[in-house]
């Protein structure tokens, strides 16, 4: 059952802020009481600096947590170190699973290969969360466009038991993001000239061919479509799921 608090805080932030551009649901809500201490969750990805750039014009202080999965690609790893030196980040943490929990887990880093949920979980799910503990919300790149369980996002929604998840993104269009790049002259993930449309770990993510749905180049041809930092309660919500 949900917190019908943080439901209600939720509903409140959705009502302030309905008529708000993304910049501005930003700027007010980290320093909206209704929502308390909040990051921004970041894969420096092929989009993401959009709200990275957002975040160092409104509040650059903000935290971001940065996954490194130890599978990376090379070029998201330099990317990363570009973006948060070129917007002036000043608080960026890199987050990784314990070495003594992979070891465990996955000892020669084959796990994904026949149990992707388990080794996203490991790699990614469980020292992010370990993470937010820290923190009443977190900030996220999702958007309506994008499908699947992402076509009813609103700027606030709940995440039981005790946190809130901020997209600030969630009405714009794909026309919205790539326009916000070049109007702001956002130096752009190296992948994506080579046709990587959704950018993860080097080992499950491919490029995608013209006319393929950005995100089908993640865990191409397994119908797996989510990481797990996005599940609901924890528990598992694929694109295009009903529950």
């Amino acid at each position: 059952m949900l917190d019908q608090t943080l439901d209600a805080r939720a509903a409140r932030l959705n009502d302030r802020y309905r008529h708000h551009a993304a910049t501005e649901v930003l700027r007010h809500a980290l320093r909206d009481p209704d929502l308390g201490a909040a990051t921004l969750v970041s894969s420096f990805g092929a989009e993401s600096v959009v709200l990275l750039h957002m975040v160092s014009v409104v509040a650059p202080g903000t935290p971001v947590l940065f996954i490194d999965t130890m599978m990376l690609f090379p070029e998201t790893l330099d990317y990363q170190l570009e973006v948060t030196r070129k917007l002036g980040l000043t608080d960026v943490r890199v987050i990784r699973a314990s070495s003594r929990e992979v070891a465990l887990n996955d000892p020669d880093g084959t796990l994904h290969q026949f149990n992707a949920d388990a080794c996203c979980d490991l790699r990614k799910t469980v020292p992010l969360e370990r993470e937010l503990t820290r923190f009443d919300a977190w900030i996220t790149g999702r958007k309506r466009f994008q499908g699947g369980e992402r076509q009813q996002l609103e700027f606030f929604e709940s995440e039981p038991p005790s946190r809130l998840r901020i997209n600030p993104l969630a009405h714009w269009r794909r026309e919205d993001v790539q326009d916000y790049m070049a109007e702001n002259n956002l130096p752009r993930h190296p992948l994506v000239a080579r046709g990587y449309a959704s950018i993860g770990c080097a080992p499950c993510t491919s490029p995608i061919k013209p006319g393929e749905d950005p995100r089908a180049g993640r865990w191409r041809g397994s119908g797996k479509t989510e990481c797990g930092i996005h599940f609901i309660g924890g528990k598992m919500v694929r694109a295009g799921a009903n529950t």
